[in-house]
């Protein structure tokens, strides 16, 4: 498999069709996804502003494959140092890794409390770079304020399991309160999503917003729509920022 570096370049060639410029965005996210796949390119739609149809704004994908790069750069930075720990590690006799695991060797059925890994809506609404930024304090041992995925510091929302309750972030609807049974639970998507609607866009505008009628429509600032979060917790309209509003 040909290199992330080589398929951003194909990103940036505005010789290439803008359809191949995009299955090289797609590559590169396979490549490199703080999120997961599904969700990583949803997030990006947004952050990049990647309209419906390409040609309304190529230098979108430019902008999208720019910052899944930076991110990655500031998770390469610190798997190396990650990496020369377990060396140092190894040759003084520990073999054991220490649990948990860094965030970016965790698999996604070692994360069920991430929201994102069954409702792709559901990501945090950090930049990438941020959250990376954030994951890597944490595992430097950084005692960070709010969620540790998205860091909204508001009121839980309490959610039913049928027999107990888990406690959501507002933000993210990442699970930061168990359910007293002890099992983890699948986040259940309140609105059934479209992977193929998705991946192509219908869930945006050809001016780069997203699409008010889309019916899952995504969480996080200037969205206009509320998360599944906050549609249990009771969050009025007026009750957002501006430009949420």
């Amino acid at each position: 498999m040909t290199s992330f570096l080589t398929h951003r370049a194909h990103v940036h060639d505005a010789r290439l069709p803008l359809r191949r410029r995009h299955s090289a965005l797609r590559t590169c996210i396979t490549l490199f996804a703080p999120y997961g796949f599904r969700a990583t390119y949803h997030h990006l739609t947004l952050s990049a502003a990647i309209p419906r149809r390409l040609e309304a704004d190529p230098d979108a994908l430019v902008r999208a494959v720019e910052e899944l790069h930076e991110a990655r750069v500031l998770w390469l930075a610190r798997a190396e140092e990650y990496t020369a720990q377990r060396r140092a590690e190894k040759r003084a006799g520990r073999r054991a890794v220490v649990n948990p695991r860094p965030w970016w060797l965790r698999s996604w059925w070692e994360g069920p409390n991430h929201a994102w890994y069954e409702d792709p809506f559901r990501h945090p609404s950090l930049r990438l770079p941020e959250y990376v930024r954030r994951q890597n304090a944490i595992l430097d041992g950084a005692d960070l304020p709010g969620c540790p995925a998205c860091g909204d510091e508001r009121p839980l929302v309490s959610n039913s399991t049928g027999h107990g309750w888990v406690e959501l972030c507002r933000g993210c609807a990442c699970v930061l309160a168990p359910c007293p049974c002890g099992q983890r639970h699948r986040f259940v998507p309140e609105t059934p999503f479209n992977w193929k609607g998705i991946w192509q866009r219908a869930h945006m505008r050809d001016d780069g917003m997203p699409n008010p009628h889309w019916p899952g429509q995504p969480v996080g600032c200037g969205t206009g729509g509320l998360s599944v979060a906050d549609q249990l917790g009771g969050v009025r309209s007026s009750d957002r920022c501006p430009p949420c509003r």
